[in-house]
């Protein structure tokens, strides 16, 4: 492995993005809600930089099954335990490839009639085969098409606690 993204450069990228937030969030009711399991670290550094009060939830997604192979629905696994509507949601990823299990999270979520609906990713991934063109609203890095891992970001369910973002 090749390291990639440091974690200095790492910490600043999600400093500036709490700030944005809290800026953009001010006077609403933020619910910030992480997908598991790739974005719970940049989910938890994130929240700690947003300075408003919010609440937060999860949900897992997934359109591969127990051996990564993958499948054309996107299967929820855990919802959430908060209810949405009228509120002010943020969803958070790890990374954009396809965007395809994003996309469905998104049309879940606006289905449950949020006040508002905004996006934050900490990688998306330009030169992968997007099937889904979906809207980030918080990009915290545009890479090209490497396989990485580290900062939540796994290999084969391994390498997430890296603090350091890792071409594989």
């Amino acid at each position: 492995m090749k390291s990639f993204i440091d974690r200095g450069r790492i910490k600043s990228v999600v400093h500036n993005l709490g700030k944005q937030i809290t800026r953009d969030y001010r006077d609403k009711d933020l619910v910030v809600v992480g997908l598991l399991r790739g974005a719970f670290i940049f989910c938890s550094d994130l929240i700690r930089e947003i300075d408003l009060p919010l609440e937060i939830d999860f949900m897992i997604a997934s359109r591969f099954d127990n051996n990564n192979q993958g499948r054309n629905d996107v299967k929820i696994i855990l919802d959430l335990n908060t209810s949405i509507e009228g509120r002010d949601v943020l969803l958070v990823e790890d990374i954009i490839l396809t965007g395809k299990t994003f996309a469905k999270v998104l049309d879940i979520l606006k289905s449950r009639n949020p006040k508002s609906l905004k996006t934050c990713v900490l990688v998306r991934n330009h030169e992968s085969n997007r099937e889904c063109c979906v809207n980030i609203d918080y990009c915290g890095f545009d890479i090209k098409n490497e396989f990485i891992c580290g900062y939540g970001l796994d290999n084969k369910q391994k390498d997430r606690n890296l603090s350091d973002i890792w071409i594989v």
